[in-house]
């Protein structure tokens, strides 16, 4: 049966105290922001006392829940909670405690609302007699935590996923979060660093300390930047770029730190490679301009030694000095020829190589260099691909290698040559700046040497950069090395330990074509008589033009003189007879020796060209390389350099330009 009062209790006599405070407490029930019940311990929880408040957190008015026959309170009980609520009610009343409940109900309509039961057993004479509590409505709380949750595992997901490293430190600067790129980073597990102080693990020593960084933790009051170093486990360094956020509690008062770090290491690297490849390109212009005018002087020193020498007898005590000047001539040529190999400045002529074959034919040289207190191995892939290289500049590159490792073992040691064929993807590509992916032939020259540091290792490559004695060395060998591989389009991989030795790495790129035989690397010279061919030279340098004229008279050319490609022209204009060779200067003031090549041939098409040049010019040559059908001579040039290259251009076919 329903009870007319609901929220109050039946009474048999007429005490008017009683009464007023049963009004009071009814009414005081009534305005609660909830529902206050009493009800039965069965497991439907009949509810024989409701407080009015029960209408707004339930949809149901108090009249409607009191009693057997009305909807029990475990029908308004969300059905996947309520063995979980019987279960803890239980639990909690046996050990005669209070119970704090939450769960959810189902409205009249269906709206699923979350409610904070909170209540004790009623017990008398030591049995339950009944459930009494007070049920609040919390289903907005309970939306603001799902949203906080959710905000903060959407949070975590992204410090998570970013490949940015992701730490929060308390005020001490001990790590109470991290995510898991910090971990990947620095090698270390979440439950090593966890806890543990920021200094300790992760700033290089002398860098900070724990009591400097907690001040400064305390007294930042705004978000800054930073860069510093941080040492993985393994003790690798790395360099970090910081986004710092003080976190602050509701009073104001600096909790700890945020931070969001970039791993920066490889940028600065790329950053000071290219640096460097920006200071070795200006130190290049620097070369190829004095390059052009130091051999014009040397063709001149060298060749006008080479006629004092031809006229001196073995016995005259003038020839030991002019057998002098010509060594440091030839040694002065040397080091102009590395200046260009390094700066890339340098025209080559490449030729499809077998790179084991190169190897076998220097062996005899390469271990004459080292000596006999070194042990000189070659390790040869037999199925090695072919390469594109010019063979002078590869032999060049093995001796400089070669004495490079030796001069690392000053008491002797090992050097091992070996080849391989590599193949690049992308992603193996990527490790190395200079790489690209594809077929490569590999070359490697190992030592058992000294070995370099870090630092050292970073330096190699600068021309005039050495670790040997004043007078020991150029500087220039490796240099020399780099630019003639990246002119060749290949890299250079250096590993090296100390006291263990070094290993250069040397990638040329592959080629399918058939190699030349050696043979074919030198063309045979043509000693004999030459005719009587007209042969017009450009040259802007009187006395290379002098020495020059001087060389091929002496062979029976007829010659004509011009000291720049306009009088060339004008000469080749009113000239009435045939002009069977062009020998010209490359940079010419006004136009270039190419563009007069160009003019003549307009209206001389059989006429032929020999052009001198004593550094790469892009007139000639592709990247450094020499365009197919330009004959060239390198300057400083011989008597017997200058006669031999007319003569074989003359018996050559005639070329297109």
């Amino acid at each position: 049966m329903k009870s007319a009062e609901p929220t109050r209790l039946q009474r048999t006599d007429d005490d008017p105290d009683q009464r007023e405070n049963e009004r009071r407490l009814a009414t005081l029930l009534s305005n609660l922001p909830g529902m206050a019940y009493r009800c039965r311990t069965d497991r439907q929880w009949t509810i024989d006392i409701v407080s009015d408040g029960c209408e707004a957190l339930t949809g149901y008015k108090a009249s409607d829940l009191v009693g057997v026959d009305t909807p029990t309170y475990n029908s308004l009980i969300h059905p996947d909670d309520r063995e979980r609520i019987w279960t803890e009610v239980q639990e909690a009343v046996e050990q005669e405690l209070p119970f704090r409940l939450t769960y959810r109900i189902l409205l009249p309509d269906g709206e699923e609302r979350w409610v904070c039961d909170q209540g004790v057993g009623i017990f008398v004479g030591g049995e339950l007699q009944a459930l009494e509590g007070f049920i609040s409505d919390t289903t907005k709380q309970k939306h603001a935590e799902a949203a906080q949750h959710e905000s903060e595992r959407r949070l975590r997901e992204l410090l998570e996923n970013i490949h940015l490293v992701s730490a929060m430190l308390d005020r001490a600067g001990n790590i109470i979060f991290c995510n898991d790129f910090l971990l990947r980073l620095t090698g270390w597990k979440r439950d090593e660093i966890m806890g543990r102080n920021w200094c300790e693990l992760f700033v290089p020593p002398g860098q900070y300390d724990k009591e400097l960084l907690s001040r400064q933790l305390s007294e930042r009051a705004v978000p800054h930047q930073a860069k510093n170093e941080i040492i993985t486990k393994a003790g690798e360094r790395r360099m970090i770029s910081w986004n710092n956020t003080i976190l602050f509690d509701g009073a104001g008062n600096p909790l700890g730190v945020a931070t969001i770090g970039e791993d920066i290491t490889e940028r600065l690297r790329l950053e000071n490679e290219l640096r460097q490849a920006q200071k070795l390109e200006s130190i290049g212009r620097l070369a190829g301009g004095v390059a052009h005018d130091f051999n014009n002087l040397l063709t001149v020193i060298n060749g006008y030694t080479d006629f004092i020498l031809s006229e001196l007898k073995t016995s005259d005590p003038l020839r030991s000095y002019a057998d002098k000047i010509k060594i440091a001539g030839k040694r002065a040529a040397s080091l102009t020829k590395q200046l260009l190999a390094f700066s890339r400045k340098q025209v080559i002529e490449p030729k499809v190589l077998d790179l084991n074959t190169s190897i076998q034919e220097s062996d005899g040289i390469l271990q004459r260099l080292i000596g006999e207190d070194i042990a000189l191995t070659t390790t040869l892939d037999p199925f090695l691909w072919q390469m594109m290289a010019d063979p002078e500049q590869l032999h060049q590159v093995m001796m400089n290698l070669v004495v490079n490792a030796r001069d690392a073992m000053p008491k002797g040691g090992r050097v091992t040559i070996c080849t391989m064929n590599i193949e690049l993807s992308e992603d193996d590509a990527f490790i190395h700046p200079d790489a690209k992916p594809g077929c490569y032939v590999m070359m490697s020259v190992t030592d058992s040497g000294v070995g370099m540091d870090e630092q050292t290792r970073q330096h190699i490559f600068e021309p005039f950069f050495t670790t040997k004695e004043k007078g020991k060395g150029t500087g220039l060998g490796l240099a020399t090395v780099h630019g003639i591989v990246r002119q060749s389009d290949g890299w250079i991989d250096v590993s090296s330990e100390l006291g263990v030795g070094t290993s250069f790495k040397i990638y040329f790129p592959s080629c399918n074509a058939p190699s030349v035989t050696e043979e074919q690397r030198e063309p045979s010279r043509n000693e004999g008589p030459s005719g009587g061919e007209t042969i017009l030279m450009v040259e802007d340098d009187g006395e290379v033009r002098h020495f020059g004229r001087m060389i091929l008279k002496r062979s029976g050319y007829h010659i004509l003189e011009a000291a720049n490609g306009e009088e060339a022209l004008q000469i080749a204009k009113k000239h009435s007879g045939d002009i069977h060779l062009l020998l010209t200067d490359v940079v010419l003031p006004g136009i270039n020796g190419m563009e007069v090549s160009e003019r003549l041939k307009e209206v001389r098409p059989l006429v032929k060209a020999l052009f001198v040049s004593g550094y790469t010019a892009d007139v000639i040559a592709r990247r450094g390389v020499l365009n197919p059908g330009v004959s060239l001579l390198h300057k400083p040039f011989t008597p017997d350099d200058l006669a031999s290259k007319v003569r074989e251009v003359l018996a050559g076919p005639t070329e297109a330009i």
